[in-house]
């Protein structure tokens, strides 16, 4: 019997397999694709150009304003300005109206707006066989060549520093997609509309976030959580950096509504999808100034762990003891669909 692989990302083992078998032969790509970096690099001379694809898959409201977000994410990761965007989206038969294709067009072109970034071109069709829209965007953006950050670039002894909280997407997502279920539970209206509005706040954008932990400086590598959530991110730079962790439990920040509804659910909040939170490797004694730096905007910034020895491996530390750090082939979010 065949075996079929599970919904989300490729096994990080296969992933490497197929880098593995392929060379990069162009002198003027800088970072190809690699396990825990968000984006590709190329020289352009002057600058550098920093490039991401990302599809949306789970959210079907506010679409638009997601793939937007997801992708400027990971260029900002990169210490880069997102400029430029590119969209594909695939829409299906038979429930595609010219309502549904201006509320698309609409969220992409506002969140193109709040974040200044131009959206330059792409393609739309409808398509056999799906049950929801998929969009997937192409975002580019230039960062100076002093200005690069990369998650390769963290160091032994640094700090791990997380923004706002986790689950964040997954509060929204939740909210939008499961809201009549939600109220036959009892949760009221205003509550329910509160978690939709996770969305815009706390926010899924990181870019802010990733724009001020650069400016103070000290910062050697970030990295967004999204799919697999924040275990899987720290996984992703941990094997990036070839360094290992020690992660603090009680220190990992969730909002109410987060926790209340990855509970409601049965949902592991460590392997849920988390946009709207940003891993930052920072030089301790830049840690501080970074925090403070945050809070002056109303972002919620803490230390949550310490990058130590690869042999070390990736801890779990609570009141209980360590532990492994928990591994998630497969987003928690499936469950509620």
């Amino acid at each position: 019997m065949v075996n079929k692989l599970p919904v989300g990302k490729l096994d990080p083992k296969l992933l490497e397999s197929l880098f593995s078998g392929y060379k990069i032969t162009d002198p003027t790509v800088i970072i190809g694709p690699k396990i825990g970096e968000d984006a590709a690099v190329i020289d352009l001379g002057d600058i550098y150009l920093v490039a991401k694809t990302d599809p949306i898959t789970f959210a079907t409201d506010e679409i638009g304003w997601y793939l937007v977000c997801v992708n400027s994410n990971d260029i900002a990761t990169m210490g880069a300005k997102p400029r430029w965007l590119l969209v594909t989206a695939l829409l299906p038969e038979g429930k595609t109206t010219e309502t549904l294709v201006r509320d698309i067009f609409s969220q992409i072109t506002s969140a193109c707006k709040q974040f200044d970034i131009t959206l330059c071109g792409g393609h739309t069709e409808i398509t056999y066989g799906l049950d929801r829209p998929i969009l997937i965007g192409q975002m580019l953006g230039q960062v100076g060549k002093d200005k690069l950050v990369t998650n390769s670039g963290a160091k032994l002894g640094d700090d791990i520093l997380l923004t706002k909280g986790i689950a964040i997407e997954a509060t929204s997502i939740i909210a939008r997609e499961r809201g009549d279920l939600l109220l036959g539970r009892g949760y009221s209206r205003q509550y329910i509309e509160k978690a939709r509005r996770y969305l815009r706040e706390p926010g899924i954008s990181v870019l802010k976030d990733a724009m001020i932990a650069v400016s103070i400086g000290g910062v050697h590598g970030m990295h967004d959580p999204t799919e697999g959530g924040l275990a899987t991110g720290l996984w992703e730079m941990a094997k990036c950096s070839q360094l290992g962790m020690i992660i603090w439990y009680e220190k990992i920040y969730m909002f109410s509504e987060s926790m209340d509804l990855c509970q409601e659910f049965g949902l592991d909040s460590l392997g849920v999808i988390a946009s709207g939170a940003l891993l930052i490797a920072s030089e301790p004694s830049y840690s501080k100034k970074i925090i403070d730096a945050l809070a002056k905007e109303n972002i919620k910034c803490d230390i949550i762990g310490k990058f130590v020895e690869e042999k070390e491996g990736l801890l779990l530390e609570s009141v209980s003891g360590k532990q492994p750090l928990p591994v998630f082939q497969t987003d928690e979010i499936t469950k509620i669909f």
